[in-house]
């Protein structure tokens, strides 16, 4: 009887990827986030984990990990799941701020709302993840409906119309607020005199330019990092018709909010299916593409736009 029990005992840990000597984990945050390419201290011993931020021990019934910037974790080897993930907490440091994991952890749906919200509606919305904490969001859809509402209509396009409609409300009251205190500090900046930080002249073109291309510029500019902070600001400041206003401040919203939500749920099935490739594995990266990829428009005009010549700036100005 001793030996079928040593014999089952042998099994269970070859099953769960173990051998007598080791065992290979993956250490990951309370993000997803793989703890990757890091000395970690594991039962006394030093150890560096891979890329993927795996690494293989000596075996022991209770890990005891300590690593720099993360909580230590004492971990019982017998709870590790089948895929062999341990979470070890991250501290907290300002850059978790632009990781949308960090805002679908700490608050869930509710709290995506709120930065929704802020990312228009508050000057300090500016440095926010709104892209890619939209195209998270909807990798990780069906949970956070159920979790923040508690509707599961088991049908996941229908989640995410619930899911987007919630959501744009947000945006669309962020926009309202930033084009209300545009109105309110509009008349304010047009008596104010010129000084070098500030040219009235930016105002009158700003106000040009709306008054021809305003509503392409309000839906163009919530695909845009930084600038969809400020459109509706100076779209209220240059006393942008509000009707006109209010239906691209809509339109402009929804499609925005549902085209990263259904991109982030659909590619992940796509992925998933065809390739049996998570994108929930590979947050980072999907993050630093997004950022790139949207912000790219913005930096190729600041630096490669054309400038306007001389004569026909100050002829505008007039």
């Amino acid at each position: 009887m001793k030996q079928v029990f040593s014999f089952l005992f042998f099994i269970l840990l070859y099953g769960n990827g173990y051998t007598q000597d080791s065992i290979s984990i993956i250490l990951k945050n309370q993000y997803q986030a793989d703890v990757k390419k890091k000395e970690v201290n594991i039962n006394g011993k030093t150890y560096t984990t891979n890329k993927d931020g795996q690494v293989t021990i000596a075996a022991a019934d209770t890990l005891l990990i300590s690593a720099s910037g993360h909580t230590d974790a004492r971990v019982a080897v017998t709870s590790i799941d089948a895929n062999k993930v341990v979470i070890v907490k991250k501290k907290f440091t300002w850059t978790d701020l632009l990781t949308p994991m960090f805002y679908i952890v700490l608050g869930g749906l509710w709290f995506i709302v709120f930065i929704i919200f802020a990312e228009t509606g508050l000057f300090a919305g500016f440095f926010l993840p709104g892209d890619s904490l939209l195209f998270v969001t909807g990798i990780f859809s069906n949970e956070l409906l159920h979790a923040g509402t508690g509707i599961d209509t088991q049908n996941s396009f229908i989640n995410l119309l619930l899911l987007g409609v919630i959501i744009s409300i947000a945006g669309i009251l962020g926009n309202f607020t930033g084009y209300w205190f545009g109105r309110k500090s509009g008349p304010f900046l047009f008596e104010r005199k010129d000084t070098f930080f500030f040219k009235k002249k930016y105002l009158f073109q700003a106000r040009d330019f709306y008054d021809k291309h305003g509503g392409g510029a309000i839906v163009m500019a919530r695909f845009l990092p930084i600038v969809r902070t400020f459109a509706p600001i100076i779209a209220g400041i240059v006393s942008m018709d509000k009707k006109k206003f209010t239906f691209y401040n809509i339109v402009g919203c929804v499609a925005w909010v549902l085209t990263m939500l259904i991109a982030g749920h659909y590619l992940q099935q796509l992925f998933l299916k065809k390739f049996n490739f998570d994108l929930r594995d590979h947050l980072e990266v999907i993050v630093i593409g997004i950022v790139l990829v949207t912000t790219a428009p913005v930096i190729i005009k600041i630096f490669f736009g054309k400038k306007k010549p001389k004569d026909e700036t100050s002829s505008t100005a007039r």
